[in-house]
């Protein structure tokens, strides 16, 4: 789970893809299925699931 919680598995596996467009790339994994997290730690990455609810990250270089 992400954010991690006590007593529940903990993630195991965990991609981080950089982007040029965030939006852009944001919007075309929500269009493969993927969901965008509640939570966004940062400003520049944004935290999807996979549609088996695989958490990955996508960021603009920098972040």
């Amino acid at each position: 789970m992400w954010p991690q919680r006590a007593g529940t598995q903990q993630m195991q596996a965990h991609l981080d893809l950089q982007v040029d467009d965030l939006e852009a790339e944001t919007e075309r994994a929500r269009a493969l299925g993927a969901t965008l997290e509640e939570h966004q730690p940062q400003k520049d990455v944004r935290v999807l699931r996979d549609p088996h609810g695989h958490p990955f990250c996508l960021f603009l270089p920098g972040a």
